[in-house]
């Protein structure tokens, strides 16, 4: 999988990826159980399953535009399918529409399902990212600060320092936002985020 510069091109990759795939690799973890059930009826079942997960799938991406109807089909798709690689996608569709309508507290308790799970994939640290952002908008900065303290992902370390100094400059901390900023150019946040550069310049003036 080619490595994406925004979170969303991330998150929108991880999504195809399962829409291509997420039916074989469910088939094939129950082929792969094969010797240790009586497996004809189980993979039967299964497949099935798992054929009407990926349909559910992809009808609640369709609804993307939606806020409110993705946050009802996700919701109720996980109360008839227990597919994790699915369901933190979806959980992630039904944070960002939560947002959307401005039910944070539905937000942050869908990425904290998404955290909880550990997906992999870059998913849990992009949720941690976006949790952070839910918590500093309702004003809860230094709440969000501890937030990103648990992205320890190298991948995203200058998406968290970023958001860092851009909380702490909310905060009034020159002098960390200063350092914070400086680290996450120091770990390529440039390339991801060509404001970095501004910012930093514009406190270095201060």
């Amino acid at each position: 999988m080619e490595i994406y510069s925004t979170e969303e091109q991330q998150v929108d990759a991880i999504k195809q990826f399962w829409k291509d795939n997420g039916t074989a690799i469910i088939v094939g973890a129950v082929v792969g159980l094969g010797g240790l059930y009586g497996w004809n009826t189980y993979s039967d079942m299964k497949l099935s399953a798992a054929e009407s997960a990926s349909e559910q799938f992809q009808a609640i991406t369709a609804k993307s535009t939606q806020p409110q109807a993705v946050i009802d089909s996700v919701e109720k798709f996980g109360k008839n399918h227990s597919e994790a690689g699915y369901q933190s996608l979806l959980d992630m569709m039904l944070a960002k529409s939560a947002v959307d309508v401005g039910d944070y507290t539905k937000a942050e308790q869908a990425f904290k399902k998404i955290i909880a799970s550990k997906p992999g994939a870059g998913l849990e640290s992009i949720a941690t990212i976006r949790l952070a952002r839910v918590q500093a908008e309702q004003g809860n900065v230094g709440v969000a600060l501890s937030t990103l303290d648990q992205i320890t992902d190298e991948a995203f370390i200058a998406q968290r320092d970023e958001l860092k100094g851009d909380f702490l400059v909310r905060q009034g901390n020159i002098d960390k936002a200063r350092l914070a900023y400086q680290s996450a150019v120091d770990h390529g946040g440039v390339s991801v985020s060509p404001a970095l550069t501004i910012k930093l310049d514009n406190l270095n003036k201060a």
